[in-house]
C-alpha cells in the first residue's frame, strides 16, 4: 500500500515518446494483422480470400509506402517507444528488405492455380479429395467455398510485424517478445499443408517444441545479463562490459544461452536439427517465406546484438563463434551432399549459408555490418525465387521433391530448368549473381578484421557445396526424363511475378551491386 501511495504522491506518469512516422510501418502491418482476424471473424467464408489477400498485399504496400516516405526524411539514427526501438540506418534496411520479401512470399501464398484452391488445408479434419470434401461442397482440390485456410494472411502479417520490431529492438526483452511474435504464427503455418499432411504437421510440432527449447535459452540467457548488468538495454550491457568490476561469469554464461537462441531462429549449426524437417514439411510458400524473412531477422538481430552490446569483450568470445560458424558451414555443405530431396538440400544449404552469413557478423567493423545485410538482401530474394521453382514441378501427388524426379527436367521445361540453374549458381556464389557480390563483400570483410583463416575454411566449404547445386543442373540437362515423370505447372500471376521478382533482384545485385552497397555503405551506424 505504502509503494502505491509513493507513485501517487510523484504525480501523473507521463507516457513515453512515440516517433509515429518511424514506427509508421510496423503499425501497419500490425494494424494489417488485427484487420485480418476481424475478417476471419465476421466475414462470409466465400469472401475471405478475397478480402484477405487485398488486405495483406494493400497493408504490406502502405507499410512500404509509409517506409519510403520516412526514409527521404530520415537524417539521424533515433530511438522511440521508450528507447525500446531503434530507428538507424542498419534497422531501416532491414525493414525495407522484409517488406519486399513479405510481399513477394504473400503472392506465393496466395497462388491457387498451382494447387488448385491453394497450398493450405481447407479443415483439420478433411483429406483433399476425400469424400466428406464433397459433403463440404468443396470441390477436389479444395477451390469451394472452405477451399483454402485463409487466417494463412493475418499470420503471415503478425509474424512479419514481429520481424520488424526483432531487428529493431534496443533491449533484450524487447527482443524477446518480438521473437514470440515472429515465431508462434510459424508453427502454426508450418502445420496447414494441404497435402502430405501428417509430414506437414509433424515440421510443425518438431518446430514448436525446439523453439520453444530455443525461447527458453534465450530467455535464461536474458535474465543472467540482466544481473550481471542490471538493465536489459544493449548499450548498457556494453557499458557494464568495460566496467571490469564484474561478474564474468554472469556475462559469458548468459551470453551462451543467449547465443544459442539466436542461432536457432537463424537456422547455424550445430542448432539447425529442426531446419531441413520444417523445410520439407512445411507448405512451399510458407518455406519461402521462413526461409527468407526469418533469416533475415534472425540476423539482424545477431549483428545488433554482437556489435552494440557485446563489441568490447569480443576477444573473450569470437573464438567460441568462430566453432560454430565452421561447424555450421561443414554440416550444411556435407550433409546437403548426402540429400535426395531437393527442399531438405536447400535446407542443408540455408545452413551453410547462415554460417557464411556469421563469418560476415564477427567482423565487428562497419565494413562487415555492411556486408552481412547485403549479403542478407542477395540471399533472400534468391532463396524465395528457388521455392517458387520448386513448386511448380508436380506430380499426381503434389510437388515432386526427390531429385530423381527432376531428371531430364530441361527437355520437358527448358525456361524452368535455366531459370532454375541460374538461381542455383547464385547460390553457389558464381560470377554475375547476387551470391558472389554477398561472399565476396562477406569474406573481404573478414580478411580486413583479421580472419584470414576462417575465410580460408568458408571458401573450401563453398566449394564443396557447390558440388550440390552442379549435381541439380547435371541431372535437369544432362539425364534422360523418365515417361511418368512430373511435369511443370503454368505459374499463375502472382506466382510469376514472385519468381521474376527475385530473379531480376539476383540479376541486379549481381552486375550492379552498387544500388544495395550504397545504401549499406559508409556511415551505417546504430542508434546511440
Amino acid at each position: 500500500m505504502s509503494t502505491l501511495t509513493t507513485v501517487f504522491a510523484q504525480g501523473p506518469v507521463e507516457a513515453p515518446a512515440i516517433d509515429f512516422a518511424a514506427v509508421a510501418p510496423i503499425l501497419i502491418v500490425f494494424g494489417g494483422a488485427c484487420l485480418g482476424v476481424l475478417v476471419e471473424a465476421f466475414f462470409p467464408r466465400h469472401t475471405r480470400w478475397t478480402w484477405q489477400v487485398v488486405l495483406a498485399l494493400l497493408s504490406i504496400g502502405t507499410a512500404g509506402l509509409a517506409f519510403g516516405l520516412y526514409l527521404r526524411e530520415f537524417t539521424n539514427p533515433t530511438t522511440t517507444l521508450a528507447d525500446r526501438l531503434a530507428v538507424d540506418r542498419p534497422a531501416l534496411f532491414l525493414w525495407g528488405t522484409l517488406i519486399a520479401l513479405a510481399l513477394a512470399a504473400v503472392l506465393l501464398i496466395a497462388d491457387r492455380t498451382i494447387e488448385p484452391g491453394g497450398s493450405f488445408v481447407a479443415q483439420a479434419a478433411v483429406r483433399a479429395g476425400s469424400v466428406q470434401d464433397h459433403a463440404l461442397n468443396i470441390a477436389p482440390g479444395g477451390t469451394g467455398p472452405a477451399g483454402m485456410r485463409t487466417e494463412i494472411f493475418p499470420l503471415t502479417l503478425f509474424a512479419l510485424g514481429g520481424m520488424m520490431v526483432f531487428t529493431a529492438a534496443n533491449d533484450l526483452l524487447t527482443m524477446f517478445i518480438a521473437l514470440e511474435v515472429l515465431s508462434l504464427p510459424l508453427y502454426l503455418m508450418c502445420g496447414l499443408a494441404r497435402r502430405r499432411r501428417l509430414l506437414s504437421q509433424e515440421a510443425a510440432v518438431k518446430y514448436f517444441l525446439l523453439g520453444a527449447f530455443a525461447s527458453a535459452f534465450f530467455l535464461y540467457g536474458l535474465a543472467l545479463l540482466y544481473g550481471y548488468a542490471g538493465s536489459v538495454k544493449l548499450t548498457d550491457i556494453a557499458t557494464a562490459t568495460t566496467a571490469g568490476d564484474r561478474s564474468d561469469t554472469l556475462l559469458f554464461v548468459g551470453l551462451g544461452l543467449l547465443v544459442v537462441g539466436l542461432m536457432f531462429k537463424a537456422s547455424v549449426g550445430p542448432f539447425h536439427a529442426w531446419t531441413p524437417d520444417v523445410y520439407q514439411g512445411a507448405p512451399t510458400p510458407v518455406t519461402a517465406f521462413m526461409a527468407a524473412c526469418t533469416k533475415v531477422a534472425a540476423f539482424g538481430a545477431i549483428v545488433r546484438v554482437f556489435h552494440v552490446a557485446f563489441q568490447a569483450s569480443s576477444w573473450e568470445w569470437r573464438g567460441v563463434l568462430w566453432a560454430i560458424a565452421i561447424a555450421s558451414m561443414a554440416i550444411g555443405a556435407v550433409l546437403g551432399l548426402t540429400q535426395t530431396d531437393i527442399k531438405r538440400m536447400i535446407a542443408y544449404s540455408s545452413i551453410a549459408h547462415a554460417g557464411f552469413l556469421l563469418v560476415g557478423a564477427l567482423a565487428l567493423t562497419e565494413e562487415g555490418r555492411s556486408a552481412t545485410l547485403f549479403y542478407l538482401l542477395a540471399y533472400g530474394f534468391t532463396t524465395l525465387a528457388v521455392f517458387g521453382i520448386i513448386s511448380l514441378v508436380r506430380d499426381a501427388d503434389g510437388e515432386a521433391t526427390h531429385l530423381s524426379q527432376w531428371a531430364g527436367l530441361a527437355k520437358r521445361s527448358p525456361v524452368t530448368a535455366w531459370v532454375f540453374t541460374f538461381l542455383l549458381l547464385a547460390l553457389a556464389g558464381i560470377p554475375l549473381t547476387s551470391g558472389f557480390i554477398g561472399k565476396f563483400v562477406v569474406f573481404t570483410a573478414a580478411v580486413q578484421d583479421g580472419m584470414a583463416p576462417l575465410v580460408v575454411i568458408a571458401l573450401l566449404m563453398s566449394a564443396v557445396a557447390a558440388f550440390f547445386y552442379l549435381r541439380v543442373v547435371v541431372l535437369m540437362f544432362f539425364s534422360d526424363p523418365a515417361p511418368d515423370g512430373p511435369t511443370v505447372t503454368v505459374p499463375g500471376v502472382f506466382t510469376t511475378v514472385a519468381i521474376t521478382l527475385g530473379v531480376l533482384v539476383t540479376l541486379l545485385l549481381g552486375v550492379y551491386p552498387a544500388v544495395a552497397l550504397d545504401w549499406v555503405g559508409p556511415g551505417l551506424a546504430f542508434a546511440p
